[in-house]
């Protein structure tokens, strides 16, 4: 790749999880506004649930979470008493309704002790009708991983189990403070396996300090020889106006956008070689997973999570700063443990800010999830699915076609693809959609 494309496409941009982004959600999507829109929502709407844990053992300071380091149980087990409250605040508003998956992240949720697992399960199935094939996930931590716990979720029934790797090379996670030696990871990976879990993903970094290429190939090698049924390969995204603890991380360690883009590009062609089809800008999977058929078949999707097969209209987070995606627009609940917790305790909803969607946000939120899942915009499409605002969309990227001299896109009048040279750059190119994206000095990561 040219080192001046690089240069002139890696200016930092959203990673495209929702449209509007977040920063431009505000407070006029209060409690109301967000038990209003629950009560609207058809009975017959399947619905995926994300459950957040904002604590961990440790902080890791490359981590861009809401998250808060613990070293009691005292404050999680309080926390998961007002989740608790909070199921019953949205069961009460939304009804029975059929869950399609359930997601849980955090922070760690694997520090949650046994007992409070199986509990969490139970009301989760009291309060809603979780389908029999709902796919139940959760990240974990292997320093936190023993055998009661791999049992309450095995108990919980979760499918997948995500590990977050970053990088085995020991000078590196001492550089982010994350301690995480492959042995506690296989360890873990076999638990679950024992235990009859299906589906295994790792997640991986590059972009850390004194990471090299040769470092982060190793890693690789290391994370396939575990079979793992899907990889990410997340940049780190280094955001330290808003996470004060990145500011621990040396920056005159931090890696170039040439050295990242090397990263990235060598890391995807060790995995693809490695039997995994690409997917999207930083996924990937085995040929059979759900995923890559998802992808193959143009029905991925792309939430808060990163890309999925999940294909429920509504999203409902549970948990403090956790975030809803409903038909009528955006919620996020308020960010402060304490304060969230405050909120429930008084049978509110922790609704802090959100986003109701006009129209053409509809339009051109499906737009950029096309291009970051597909690659590319089908005009018929968009006309089809926003007949009264597809020409809005179609006319920016019409524009998008003719202001291209590096050759990023290609279109025939019906169609908007992303060449080979562009699809590193996808997250640049989805931003000239964007129309919030000048508005509010909202800074984000790089791009590459």
């Amino acid at each position: 790749m040219d080192p001046a494309l690089i240069d002139r496409y890696s200016a930092p941009v959203p990673r495209y999880t929702s449209y509007p982004t977040a920063p431009h959600f505000h407070d006029g999507v209060d409690a109301a506004v967000y038990g209003g829109w629950l009560g609207e929502i058809a009975p017959s709407e399947s619905v995926s649930l994300y459950l957040h844990v904002p604590f961990c053992d440790r902080l890791c300071w490359f981590c861009g979470c809401h998250t808060k380091q613990v070293r009691r149980y005292d404050p999680i087990a309080e926390y998961l008493e007002a989740l608790r409250l909070e199921i019953g605040l949205v069961g009460g508003r939304l009804g029975r309704k059929r869950i399609s998956a359930v997601h849980f992240g955090g922070g760690s949720p694997t520090l949650m002790q046994p007992d409070d697992v199986r509990g969490l399960g139970a009301l989760l199935r009291e309060t809603f009708e979780l389908q029999p094939d709902c796919e139940i996930s959760v990240e974990c931590d292997p320093n936190d991983m023993d055998e009661p716990r791999l049992d309450a979720w095995r108990d919980f029934g979760v499918t997948r189990a995500s590990f977050g790797v970053q990088d085995f090379d020991p000078v590196v996670q001492r550089a982010i403070n994350r301690i995480q030696t492959f042995e506690q990871t296989r360890d873990a990976v076999e638990g679950f396996r024992a235990r009859g879990v299906g589906s295994i993903n790792l997640d991986v970094l590059y972009g850390l300090p004194h990471q090299t290429v040769d470092a982060l190939r190793r890693t690789l090698e290391q994370a396939v020889s575990l079979a793992p049924d899907r990889l990410a390969l997340f940049g780190y995204a280094h955001v330290p106006w808003m996470k004060k603890h990145q500011q621990m991380i040396d920056e005159a360690r931090r890696l170039g956008r040439h050295q990242r883009f090397e990263q990235a590009e060598r890391g995807a062609d060790f995995l693809e070689r490695a039997g995994y089809v690409r997917i999207g800008l930083d996924h990937f999977a085995r040929p059979g997973d759900k995923l890559a058929v998802a992808a193959a078949e143009g029905r991925l999707h792309r939430n808060f999570q990163g890309y999925t097969t999940d294909a429920a209209s509504v999203l409902v987070g549970l948990g403090a700063s956790s975030i809803s995606r409903l038909p009528q627009g955006y919620v996020q609940n308020i960010v402060a443990t304490g304060q969230y917790m405050a909120c429930v305790r008084k049978s509110e909803l922790p609704a802090a800010k959100g986003y109701a969607f006009t129209p053409i946000d509809r339009a051109t939120g499906w737009a950029i999830e096309q291009l970051m899942c597909n690659f590319e915009i089908a005009l018929p499409q968009l006309d089809a699915e926003f007949p009264s605002d597809a020409e809005s969309v179609a006319e920016r990227i019409r524009d998008i076609a003719a202001d291209d001299p590096d050759g990023l896109v290609r279109f025939d009048g019906r169609a908007i693809a992303l060449t080979p040279q562009g699809r590193p750059f996808v997250r640049t190119v989805a931003a000239k959609l964007d129309r919030f994206l000048t508005q509010g000095g909202a800074k984000y990561s790089a791009a590459v």
